[in-house]
């Protein structure tokens, strides 16, 4: 292991977290892949650690590239980001099931992936550079609507139709980066008045025609009605299942692999894996996957403050607090503090496309880490993000 640490660059507590959490969600997989029947466990793992151990090459190789070249990769790849996500929209079939606007796929190996993930690291890096380059500029909002938001509100509403939860993250964590990154505080407020009022007139032009484009509004409408109700009716039976896990663990848990709700709770390996971990590993587990988020969550500030660009900081916050947002969203489900979203949890869950973003996100901030200049606070840096916004 110490050899294995010699040979990499970047913050050596990130990579740790990120190994104990990728390695230890083999467990929980190969345990909760029991709901897709017994021939089928097996070959889930393989499936899931032969994507995991590509996330890691993925997020090896970008961490060896010098942070400063994705401001124009950003730029070539955003374009080709929305036309991808327009593609996907407008499918009106079914993969595996479910809504195919949310997956597109690859013709001859037959692959399904979710564009919307690959959209939310690229828009992140996108902003970054924006902001970065106009920092402390004098800007109107006329004049940041075509370079700024033109792109933001083009992704957010082709993400929208099919995936309400993961466009509303995504357009919280970019107002959160923009007032981060020095935007106009005097514009923000607009900013969230004007989304409102173009989310009211999308969802209420959809509910009159719903065969108008692929939609998902009857699930989100669902779930959130479910949320408010006070009734164990069965229209929370994930929700109740989860609850029950959860409860059956108590401190210690029943045990690796001895969970009963893995078998009866739906997404038991995506969506809800938080509660079939609490169960086989008790409160104690449960608080130690938290604390894994949490100091990964300081490591990621961290690096941001050493960073020795705007860019840098910028960019490092663009694309590692999703992540952070999405675990809080996704354990938070678990224990019903929020409704259902559909949100896996970041290195832990099942997954293809998800999984290798997270990990394409992980290794930005791993090369803006590894930047020799941070290996201490870069006092020469004119300005810190951090420091102005607190």
């Amino acid at each position: 292991m110490k050899t294995f640490f010699e040979k990499i660059n970047g913050d050596k507590i990130i990579w740790t977290i990120v190994l104990i959490l990728a390695v230890f969600s083999f467990l929980p997989i190969y345990s909760a892949s029991s709901n897709f029947g017994n021939g089928f466990i097996l070959s889930n793992l393989i499936k899931h650690v032969a994507i995991v151990f590509i996330g890691i090459v993925i997020m090896y190789g970008t961490h060896l590239i010098p942070y400063k070249y994705f401001k124009g990769l950003s730029m070539i790849c955003l374009p080709l980001v929305i036309l991808l996500l327009f593609f996907t929209s407008i499918q009106g079939n079914l993969i595996d099931g479910a809504n195919a606007s949310r997956w597109i796929k690859l013709p001859i190996i037959g692959l399904s992936f979710q564009p919307s993930s690959i959209a939310t690291v690229v828009l992140m890096v996108y902003i970054s550079r924006y902001l970065s380059v106009n920092y402390n500029k004098k800007n109107s909002f006329t004049k940041t609507i075509i370079p700024l938001w033109i792109p933001i509100i083009l992704v957010v509403f082709l993400i929208l139709p099919s995936n309400f939860s993961t466009a509303a993250m995504i357009f919280f964590m970019i107002v959160t980066l923009i007032f981060i990154g020095g935007y106009p505080f005097k514009y923000l407020f607009g900013i969230g008045f004007s989304g409102l009022i173009l989310f009211s007139i999308f969802f209420f032009t959809i509910k009159s025609y719903p065969d108008l484009i692929p939609n998902r509004i009857d699930t989100w409408v669902s779930r959130i009605e479910n949320f408010m109700s006070s009734e164990n009716n069965e229209n929370n039976y994930q929700i109740l299942r989860a609850k029950s896990a959860i409860a059956s663990g108590m401190v210690f848990g029943v045990g690796a692999g001895k969970s009963t709700m893995k078998n009866i709770l739906p997404q038991s390996t995506s969506d809800f894996i938080y509660a079939i971990i609490t169960e086989e590993y008790g409160t104690i587990g449960a608080f130690s996957i938290l604390f894994l988020y949490l100091l990964l969550f300081f490591r990621i500030i961290i690096v941001s403050y050493k960073a020795d660009s705007i860019f840098g900081q910028l960019l490092v916050l663009g694309v590692g607090l999703p992540i952070i947002f999405q675990a809080f969203i996704n354990m938070g489900v678990a224990v019903q503090l929020f409704p259902v979203t559909g949100q896996p949890l970041p290195l832990i869950s099942s997954g293809g496309t998800s999984i290798w973003m997270t990990f394409l996100a992980l290794g930005i901030v791993l090369s803006v880490s590894s930047n020799k200049k941070n290996n201490e606070v870069n006092s020469n840096s004119p300005i810190n993000i951090l420091s102005e916004t607190a």
